[in-house]
């Protein structure tokens, strides 16, 4: 019986690889409209990242998004991520 390879990816925050089903997608449309991509199925071009606070924020701090995308992205582009992956802002206080 023949094994079936397991697709991996690497994360932009803390350049590990892992499998594909155990990362997030974010997805650039063909509009320029980012969003997480929780299927993996959106058209566009994705980069992936853990489900870890700590690798979103270690992405954003090395702009990797910018680099994978080959484009500047937007402060407000990130908070909505940030909403979408992990339900709200920073807790502060």
């Amino acid at each position: 019986m023949k094994v079936k390879k397991i697709p991996q990816r690497m994360c932009l925050g803390c350049q590990e690889s892992h499998p594909k089903k155990d990362m997030v997608r974010i997805v650039r449309s063909p509009e320029g409209e980012y969003s997480v991509d929780f299927t993996g199925k959106k058209p566009g071009r994705g980069a992936y990242l853990c489900h870890k606070r700590e690798c979103f924020d270690q992405a954003k701090k090395s702009h990797g998004l910018e680099r994978s995308f080959k484009s500047p992205i937007d402060a407000s582009v990130y908070d909505l991520l940030e909403r979408e992956l992990f339900g709200g802002g920073k807790d502060e206080g």
